[in-house]
């Protein structure tokens, strides 16, 4: 899938989770968590394609993810796909082929989202709200890169950068203080799953199942049949996909403030 589906995806399914647990567990969020909440998983749902890195130094290439700050992204992704392939050829079996790059390994499997959700915990935990306004502007940043594809593309990665600063500060500054922020964990590990399950959908599929061995294979690529596997950039995903996805965003999302509104001015239905 392209980033601005797997971001949209990111924010659809943390708007429909937040008002099914708003409906069935009685578990309200404020406004502002709630906004949280949707561009940290949003962001998280891109965040596994760091492994797909470009050109550093011409600022060029790569994932989406990889282009949102520029060379000091397209830097973390290039750090990133050389560890990913460096744990693909020292855990792969004898079946397992030859790789030129480690883009759909490590960063796409349960292991690396149960790590990357439990240490986004552990560092709110541990440093409060200054861990919470760093990891903010990182996964905001690529909340809007992948959101805001083409606005972010003509504005560029210096305004992109700024932009997240920005939102992060804000938030930073209504933010209640000594709390954990559990659910920024939460929120990053589900968009890196839902990217996940994104990926499976495609022909090139995933290894979710690693490390169980496989026929001799470490890294089996789970997915749909060709037949029926999704095509990325195709009409299916960009028109029928994200339209689909945008329309449960929508209705999470008018039914989680609706409530609210109704209460604020006084209107019965």
């Amino acid at each position: 899938m392209m980033g601005p589906s797997h971001a949209l995806s990111g924010a659809a399914v943390w708007l429909a989770g937040s008002w099914a647990l708003d409906q069935f567990a009685d578990y309200h969020q404020s406004p502002l968590a709630l906004a949280v909440g949707t561009a940290v998983c949003a962001g998280g749902a891109l965040f596994p394609d760091l492994d797909l890195s470009g050109k550093v130094t011409r600022n060029q290439g790569g994932a989406t993810v990889a282009r949102t700050f520029g060379v000091f992204s397209l830097f973390l992704a290039e750090v990133m796909e050389k560890v990913s392939l460096g744990v693909y050829y020292v855990t792969k079996l004898s079946k397992d082929p030859k790789r030129n790059n480690g883009h759909r390994t490590l960063t796409h499997t349960i292991p690396f989202t149960v790590l990357v959700g439990w240490g986004t915990t552990a560092l709110c935990a541990a440093y409060g709200k200054w861990a919470v306004v760093s990891i903010l502007f990182f996964m905001i940043g690529l909340a809007l890169r992948g959101l805001f594809d083409r606005w972010a593309e003509r504005a560029g990665w210096v305004i992109v950068t700024l932009a997240s600063a920005a939102a992060a500060w804000y938030t930073f500054a209504n933010l209640p203080g000594d709390r954990g922020y559990p659910m920024i964990g939460l929120a990053v590990g589900v968009g890196c799953f839902v990217h996940i399950l994104g990926d499976m959908i495609t022909r090139a599929g995933v290894p979710i199942l690693w490390p169980i061995p496989i026929k001799r294979r470490m890294w089996t690529m789970i997915g749909l049949p060709n037949k029926i596997a999704l095509r990325t950039g195709s009409k299916a995903e960009v028109v029928v996909l994200r339209a689909a996805m945008t329309v449960v965003a929508v209705l999470a999302a008018v039914g989680l403030v609706a409530p609210s509104l109704l209460r604020r001015f006084n209107i019965e239905i």
